[in-house]
């Protein structure tokens, strides 16, 4: 991760047919490629919600992804994003799907 870009955290909610389509596993994998850290879970309310962290680039790459394209078998109706700011490190070693 390039210093004094400085890092970013979000949390989001996706809403749609995001579940049983293995939209957690994608975001993972989305997350991963793109180096970011951070977390996604199922609600009980058939949303996909998590936090992202690293560069403002990558983020934005991930949120666009998040709310456009998702994984192969989702239907993604709408993306919220939440509670944006500068952090100084990050907060979590890896890219996890939570139970």
């Amino acid at each position: 991760m390039a210093e004094g870009e400085g890092l970013v955290s979000v949390d989001y909610e996706v809403f749609g047919r995001v579940q049983g389509v293995f939209f957690r596993k994608y975001t993972q994998g989305e997350a991963k490629r793109l180096g970011l850290v951070g977390w996604v879970q199922n609600t009980s309310h058939g949303t996909v919600q998590g936090q992202i962290q690293g560069p403002p680039a990558r983020v934005r790459e991930l949120q666009e992804w998040l709310r456009k394209v998702g994984s192969p078998q989702s239907r993604i109706s709408q993306a919220e994003f939440s509670n944006e700011k500068k952090i100084t490190a990050l907060e979590h070693k890896d890219f996890q799907i939570l139970k």
